[in-house]
């Protein structure tokens, strides 16, 4: 299993850094938290983009 930083994963959704916060405050995306990091899964990254291709079906 991969765990990305927020910047990882801003880059590879190729969004802000800020967005990929928004998204986890809202709960739309889900992390760990290793201590005072945070950390997302490919599994939460999998998760989330099902959800999007889930609201356009």
């Amino acid at each position: 299993m991969q765990a990305y930083t927020v910047e990882q994963v801003a880059e590879i959704l190729n969004i802000g850094r800020d967005k990929v916060y928004a998204l986890l405050r809202t709960g739309q995306l889900n992390s760990i938290k290793i201590g005072k990091l945070r950390r997302i899964t490919d599994r939460h990254l999998a998760d989330f983009v099902a959800s999007l291709e889930a609201k356009e079906s």
